[in-house]
Parts: structure tokens; sequence; C-alpha cells
């Protein structure tokens, strides 16, 4: 996601918050991967004001000056900031916390460009503590599907998502690595545009075309509109002292058996 596409991540920022609004959960610790300067620091520093925030920065995240500022106030009001690149979750599959370590991970626009993404959720549930949440959203498979192979349009090469999953597929993976309860959700947004270039631009940024050789206004015929599939969700980290289910069982560790007496009975 880049900068000239600040405007969708806030907007699916909004819309993911209205629906956190509703979630009870007490929260100490905050992981936003990715981070980039947006008004949902602001909702979340009065949601949870004696949280403190871990984030995965985006690269391009320190170029909007006026933004920047406004999110560091905002980060100023959590207790403590921690800041990674998100680069290196890229670069080595690996979000670089510990396990156990936080109690909400909000996660914006991010899986549609990832090559797994239920290794992704893999590490979600490894950082998350036992009762975490999980809400994330991201592109799916109907998106830009105005762009699709079939238009008759020279210079415009299609590119397919790095993981167009629809939220059946979601569902499972979210499952298959032992998160709770998910709850998954979609919305068709549609965009006009009132010039070629300005759709060329948001396709290119959104990964959806690469980049053409020639100026928009040699290229043809192009739609006026973009579709976008928005997939919300959110799951539980719970049973994390469960070993992993094995043909539908889960087994407990001897560690966490615990043995009465009759001081605990008294």
């Amino acid at each position: 996601m880049t900068q000239s596409i600040r405007w969708l991540q806030d907007e699916i920022a909004d819309r993911m918050l209205q629906k956190l609004d509703i979630v009870k959960l007490e929260a100490k610790d905050l992981l936003l991967i990715p981070d980039f300067p947006g008004a949902h620091l602001q909702f979340l520093a009065k949601r949870f004001p004696n949280a403190s925030i871990h984030s995965a920065q985006e690269l391009d995240a320190s170029k909007d000056p006026w933004r920047l500022r406004v999110s560091r106030f905002w980060r100023s009001v959590f207790k403590k900031d921690t800041r990674f690149s998100l680069e290196v979750y890229l670069k080595t599959g690996r979000i670089d916390l510990p396990n156990n370590s936080v109690d909400l991970i909000f996660s914006d626009l991010l899986i549609q460009d990832l090559a797994d993404p239920k290794h992704f959720l893999g590490e979600c549930w490894r950082v998350l503590r036992e009762g975490g949440l999980l809400t994330f959203s991201y592109l799916g498979p109907d998106t830009g599907k105005e762009l699709g192979a079939e238009l008759p349009v020279t210079g415009i090469q299609p590119k397919k998502l790095a993981s167009p999953w629809d939220m059946h597929d979601m569902g499972d993976a979210l499952l298959g690595v032992r998160f709770a309860d998910p709850v998954m959700d979609m919305e068709l947004l549609h965009l006009d545009y009132e010039s070629p270039k300005l759709l060329i631009d948001d396709a290119v940024n959104l990964g959806l075309i690469e980049k053409p050789a020639a100026s928009a206004s040699t290229i043809g015929d192009l739609p006026n509109k973009l579709t976008l599939e928005l997939v919300y969700g959110h799951a539980w980290a719970v049973g994390k002292h469960l070993a992993k289910a094995q043909n539908q069982l889960a087994y407990i560790d001897v560690n966490q058996i615990g043995r009465k007496t009759r001081s605990d009975s008294a």
C-alpha cells in the first residue's frame, strides 16, 4: 500500500473501528501491522488509554509530514511506542515481538499482499496473549474485476493479488491455526473515476495492474469505475495452553494440570 492510497487505508480503518467498538476487550498492548499515519490512532488512544502500542511501520510511513506529526501526537498518549519495520516481517516471516505479548492485533489491508497469509495468521496467534483478538481487513478476489485479462485495452497488464482469498478461505485458515470464533464479513466498494489517469494510478498502487509505459491518454478505452471487495474479520486466541489438536481432540500439556490438595479444598 502506498501513500497515494492512504485515503483507502483510513476509510477501511474507520470501518474496522466501528466493528471493534462493540467488542469487549481490555488491552494492555496493541500491535498495528501495518502501521501508517492515520486517524485510527486517535480512536485507539481513547479506547485503550492505558495501553502500550507496538507497530510494524510501512516503508513510506514518514513521507507525509503533517499526518506524521498528528500520528506522533497520538502515539505520545500511549505508555510507550515500540516500532519495527514491516520489511522485517516481509523478509523473515516473523513478527518482531515475543510470544504472548499483545492483546489486540489491528491489521488494515495487508493480507492480500502476502504470499502466505496462513503463516501470518500463525504469527499473530504466537504473539497474542490468551484471550487476545486479531482484527483485520484485506482485498478479496473480486477486487479490480473490471481490469481482468479480457479487458480489450492495449498497454494494460493485469496482475493478480498475491493472495486472492475469499472470506471462506480465511475462515478455514483461522480455524486451521487454532483461532476461535472467527467472524467474517464482506462488502463491495465501487469507485467512480473522472479520468483514466486517476483509475490507472489507483490500480497500480493497489497492485492490480503493472504500471503502463504509455500515458493514459494513449492507452484506449478504460472503465470509469473500479470495484473493491473488502473482507473483514476477527477471531480470538483462546485455549493457548492446549496442545495442537489431533484427530479432532485437543491434548492438555501435563504441566498445565494442577493437583488438588487438602489445603486447596479447605
